[in-house]
């Protein structure tokens, strides 16, 4: 099966906020490298969504809150966490959010 994907507002409006401080923090090139990066690990879940784990915040939430790791790890180099659920052909993209931030609040 395949999925469709739908980027809920508030998920588009933290990417364009990364992008934003990409931008303005490194360059334009790495913000856009940045952006092109998380729109093709996105669209990976359109196959098998459920592969991956229930996020931290997913008992505080009426429906399955999962979480899809962007970015390398190591030192300057951070991941941003793509929370999603997933209702019956469609992946809601809600958050992406930096891994320094706190957990979800609902």
């Amino acid at each position: 099966m395949t999925y469709r994907i739908v980027v809920e507002p508030t998920a588009e409006r933290e990417i364009r906020s990364a992008v934003r401080w990409k931008t303005e923090n490194a360059s334009p090139a790495v913000a856009a490298r940045w952006y092109n990066g998380l729109v093709k690990k996105i669209d990976t879940l359109r196959r098998h969504p459920t592969r991956c784990p229930l996020a931290a915040e997913n008992d505080k939430f009426p429906e399955e809150i999962r979480e899809l790791l962007y970015g390398r790890s190591g030192k300057r180099i951070h991941k941003h966490r793509i929370l999603f659920t997933v209702r019956e052909d469609t992946v809601h993209i809600l958050y992406v959010r930096h891994t320094a931030r706190d957990e979800l609040e609902p």
